[in-house]
């Protein structure tokens, strides 16, 4: 492949035998063989000159959150058996104009060699990066060859997470919804539940003893279940209702409510109005699992499916532009009419939702969420 100067040289060259058939000039031949000998050369040195480059990328984090940033890092390896000529690497990011540039100097036969560079993010979503191309040019830059050397990557951007109170408990039917303490655990109730092992102010009558024997370790019957609360977030993301900027800012809303709701112990569940459903889950996996959703988002066309009910406390996240119609609707997917609503108030309208159900959390645009949302738990006894 010629570069813009080899395409130059080479043009350059046509015309120069143009001219010269036009004027006669003997002169003008020899320029534009000259021109055409140096392409030569040039093309010859790249195929007596091949690399054969091995990559590897790595990406540390593989998930960041938005305004972070992630490092790549490139381990490379000579496969030939001689010495490889410099090498550029161009690796695109986000396919757009972006990409980083580097040079490799010469690598022995065998030879390993290291290089990194840093990818800073803005938004939430999913960066592509790669794929990894390296390119070798002859020594004046006439011609190129390039090569994939290593596929593309995903670099996964999560929402921007504010420090927010968790839900209230919202407590139910469930045995794994009732008030937020711990059970006695062993000493009280009649269900049994589990066995685990002795600790100091356990009632040695609640001892278990065949599984004592077979363990070789006191172990205990514990009849209560210990309390677990649960937590749902309903987000509202279609379209119509909203742009660019409220999108993103109830993406963030719901991720903080999620997060908030996870790391104070309960089970949480994430329901979109695009059908998709998390389930019931807890666990450090299954956080990230819900923000890596949160990142991959996208407005979605149509009406207000079907959605699933739910118990525990309930979080609804939508825009101040959605229907008072479909308000009801969402809140009654919670088993109680006290559900918590976020309403995210859309930059152009600026409706009020204030008698939405529940108790409401009205947010500018472009306003924080944790103020407002700390004082509302706080109000409400979390």
């Amino acid at each position: 492949m010629l570069t813009r100067r080899g395409w130059a040289l080479t043009i350059g060259g046509l015309v120069l035998a143009v001219a010269g058939r036009l004027l006669g000039l003997l002169e003008l031949y020899v320029l534009a063989a000259g021109c055409w000998a140096t392409m030569g050369m040039a093309l010859g040195f790249l195929a007596l000159n091949p690399a054969d480059i091995a990559a590897r990328r790595t990406i540390t984090p593989h998930s960041v959150r938005a305004g972070d940033e992630a490092r790549v890092e490139l381990a490379l390896q000579n496969r030939g058996r001689r010495r490889s000529p410099v090498v550029e690497l161009r690796d695109p990011v986000d396919g757009g104009p972006r990409r980083a540039r580097i040079l490799i100097a010469p690598l022995p036969a065998g030879a390993s060699e290291r290089a990194h560079y840093r990818i800073p993010t803005e938004r939430r979503g999913v960066i592509a990066v790669g794929p990894l191309e390296a390119r070798r040019f002859d020594p004046v830059a006439l011609a190129t060859r390039a090569a994939t050397i290593a596929p593309v990557s995903e670099l996964v951007v999560f929402p921007i997470v504010e420090a927010l109170l968790p839900l209230p408990h919202a407590p139910g039917d469930d045995r794994r919804g009732g008030f937020r303490r711990a059970s006695a655990i062993g000493a009280t109730g009649e269900d049994f539940y589990a066995l685990r092992p002795w600790v100091v102010g356990d009632d040695l009558r609640q001892v278990h003893w065949p599984s004592t024997a077979r363990r070789d370790e006191l172990t205990v019957r514990q009849h209560d279940v210990p309390w677990q609360g649960r937590a749902t977030i309903v987000l509202d993301v279609r379209a119509r209702y909203h742009d660019d900027d409220s999108l993103e800012q109830a993406v963030s809303a719901a991720a903080s409510i999620v997060a908030a709701s996870g790391q104070g112990g309960s089970l949480v569940r994430l329901i979109t109005t695009d059908g998709a459903d998390s389930g019931f889950g807890t666990g450090a996996a299954h956080l990230e699992a819900l923000m890596e959703r949160l990142a991959r988002l996208e407005a979605g066309a149509g009406d207000l499916p079907a959605l699933p009910s739910t118990s525990g406390a309930m979080a609804l996240v939508v825009s101040a532009d959605t229907p008072a119609a479909d308000m009801t609707h969402l809140a009654r997917l919670g088993d109680r009419p006290s559900s918590l609503t976020v309403v995210v108030v859309d930059r152009a309208t600026g409706t009020d939702r204030s008698a939405a159900p529940g108790t409401t959390v009205l947010v500018g645009a472009g306003q924080p969420l944790a103020p407002a949302w700390n004082r509302a738990m706080a109000a409400a006894g979390v």
